[in-house]
């Protein structure tokens, strides 16, 4: 096992401390003002002016999480390019005046696929997850080793804007292994760590006692009840300042729910209520961004999956496109009432002009992923793991010989949709673990075809981690079907040239499959992209995967910033799964869905 320094007393080099439950900056007295702003779901080139943004809603900081995956997609290759970097986000901030805290994990939850974990990792047999258990610490050490000593060189004792790092992720939520948080905490310390460290946990005795650290700051996570949040933990740690590391000032959205809203309102009072009682706050999300390419994550309800939406807008009071929307000038008005000092408001973004566009029907879905993949041979279906695979699509092949009459198939271990069809035409959609289907027998061999979505990855509770793919069997009644040859489709590792290949590979047959569209603009804007009549499916922009749509909502739009559109000519390209549309639509405002009030509570 990996192990740390010893973890040292306290350093007054820390731009933030406390005393007698007040918090410290450079020695005087400090509010955290800050907000949620998640790098990994804005595109870089608009870095700068959602930061601006957060400085005019008059916060003083910007947080955010380090989602591991999106770093280190295979074992070893951890990337700090692009996307990924993080140090010039951190730099951006300071030049706008923004403190910096980062939230490392190694699991961030944030409806990120897979809470941040690498699938790589997670799908590896025996693994115990945030647990002390040897292997995952190693696991963990390695990539602190990357990414630690660079948020150590982003901290204000060295001249940069980090000012405090998350321990953990609300362990409290999920077990009780204090030997785990130690050792993070530690790991953290051991690699250059200086700065304010605090835990992050619910409002509740059970969640703070399963993820708080003696001597280490214990903040919480919440929605409502700031009253309340602040006598359970002044109560339970004398002398430290109240700190809501997260208020829900919104909410996610799920695949075929209603989306989430919160009354501008609503969320100011409850921000007011936080700062009346003497707290520091940061506002979950400012800025809510996207779940670009497959990286949405996914929640269990306990009988079925509960995939994220491609939009993180959560109704965060600077939009999904960097609009200023009612809840920024209402919760504004409460920073500013305790000394937070608002910048200059800026105009929303630019949008393109609505417009519709034709398309050009590509080739056919099947004959396209046939010959996108390339062929595996196994007796048993194989899991997106056993492919070394993260996301997108397998298409599982069979043989078995039907006798005559119809006959039931039964899928065990299915994770998370498939669509089945039988040689070549489409008979059944599951989308439960356990799922059946009948297929009429001829008494000769019938061509099996399931093609299995990963819908996201669950990234909160205690089915973290769990496989993709067919992961029992596929029976025909009692009888097992052997012999399938599988294609792995990881959609989001697609380079422009593999698009491209699929797109053309066969002729169209009319259903589904891949489509285009000519899309010539002066320059570049923002704009949200429709897809009337569309069922389920993807879309890229010049190559880069933009992210999924589905029909059945709530969010019928996707957004589409600038930056990955060029003045002249771009191409969209779709890959639907179950029915065309006749063309795609540009337009003026999100369409996200039929509104609902949600205001978490605890209950």
């Amino acid at each position: 096992m990996t192990t740390s320094a010893p973890y040292p007393a306290a350093t007054a080099r820390a731009a933030l401390t406390y005393t007698g439950g007040t918090l410290l900056r450079a020695g005087r007295p400090h509010r955290v003002l800050a907000g949620s702003l998640h790098y990994f779901r804005v595109r870089p080139e608009q870095w700068a002016d959602r930061l601006g943004r957060l400085a005019a809603l008059g916060l003083n900081t910007v947080d955010t999480y380090v989602p591991w995956n999106f770093h280190e997609r295979t074992p070893g290759d951890a990337r700090f390019d692009g996307p990924r970097d993080l140090a010039r986000f951190a730099q951006l901030a300071q030049e706008r005046g923004l403190d910096v805290i980062v939230r490392p994990g190694p699991y961030i939850c944030a409806e990120w696929d897979n809470g941040g974990l690498p699938a790589w990792l997670t799908g590896t047999p025996g693994m115990r997850l945030r647990t002390s258990y040897g292997p995952f610490l190693d696991a963990v050490a390695r990539w602190f080793d990357e990414l630690i000593p660079r948020v150590a060189a982003l901290q204000a004792g060295r001249g940069g804007p980090v000012v405090a790092v998350q321990i953990e992720n609300e362990y409290g939520s999920h077990g009780d292994d204090q030997d785990y948080v130690r050792w993070v905490r530690d790991a953290l310390v051991g690699r250059g760590v200086t700065e304010l460290l605090y835990t992050a946990d619910g409002p509740t005795a059970l969640m703070q006692d399963g993820g708080s650290v003696p001597g280490q700051l214990a903040a919480a996570t919440f929605g409502s009840r700031p009253a309340e949040a602040a006598a359970l933990l002044r109560s339970r740690r004398e002398g430290e300042p109240f700190f809501c590391a997260e208020f829900w000032n919104g909410w996610f959205d799920h695949w075929g729910e209603r989306h989430h809203v919160r009354s501008a309102v609503s969320a100011a009072e409850d921000v007011g209520g936080i700062l009346d009682a003497g707290g520091s706050v940061s506002l979950y999300m400012a800025h809510g961004g996207t779940n670009f390419g497959l990286w949405a994550g996914a929640n269990h309800d306990g009988e079925r999956l509960q995939p994220t939406v491609t939009s993180y807008d959560s109704d965060a009071p600077i939009a999904e496109h960097g609009a200023l929307t009612p809840k920024f000038f209402a919760v504004r008005e409460r920073l500013a009432a305790v000394g937070g000092t608002p910048g200059e408001v800026p105009a929303d973004p630019p949008l393109l002009a609505p417009r519709t566009l034709g398309i050009t029907r590509g080739a056919g879905l099947l004959d396209a992923l046939r010959s996108a993949g390339e062929p595996v041979r196994a007796p048993l279906p194989l899991s997106f793991e056993e492919l070394e695979q993260s996301s997108g699509l397998v298409l599982y092949e069979a043989a078995p010989l039907l006798p005559p009459g119809r006959h039931e198939l039964t899928v065990t271990g299915l994770h998370d949709r498939a669509q089945v069809f039988a040689d070549g035409e489409p008979v059944a959609v599951l989308d439960r673990e356990t799922g059946s289907f009948t297929v009429p027998g001829r008494g000769e061999r019938v061509r099996l075809e399931l093609l299995v979505e990963n819908q996201g990855r669950i990234n909160y509770g205690p089915l973290l981690g769990q496989g993709k793919g067919i992961l029992g069997g596929v029976r025909v009644e009692r009888r097992l079907v052997h012999g399938w040859t599988v294609r792995g489709l990881p959609l989001d590792e697609w380079r422009p040239e593999d698009l491209a290949r699929a797109a053309s590979a066969a002729p169209p047959d009319g259903r589904a499959g891949f489509a285009t569209a000519s899309l010539t603009v002066p320059g570049p804007a923002d704009t949200f992209l429709a897809l009337p009549g569309f069922g389920k499916g993807f879309v890229w922009v010049n190559g880069t995967l933009l992210g999924r749509y589905w029909e059945i909502g709530p969010q019928t739009t996707l957004y589409l910033p600038g930056p990955l559109l060029r003045a002249g000519e771009n191409t969209l390209t779709v890959l639907e799964l179950e029915h065309f549309g006749d063309h795609l639509a540009l337009r003026d405002r999100p369409a996200l869905g039929p509104a609902e009030e949600y205001v978490e509570t605890f209950d």
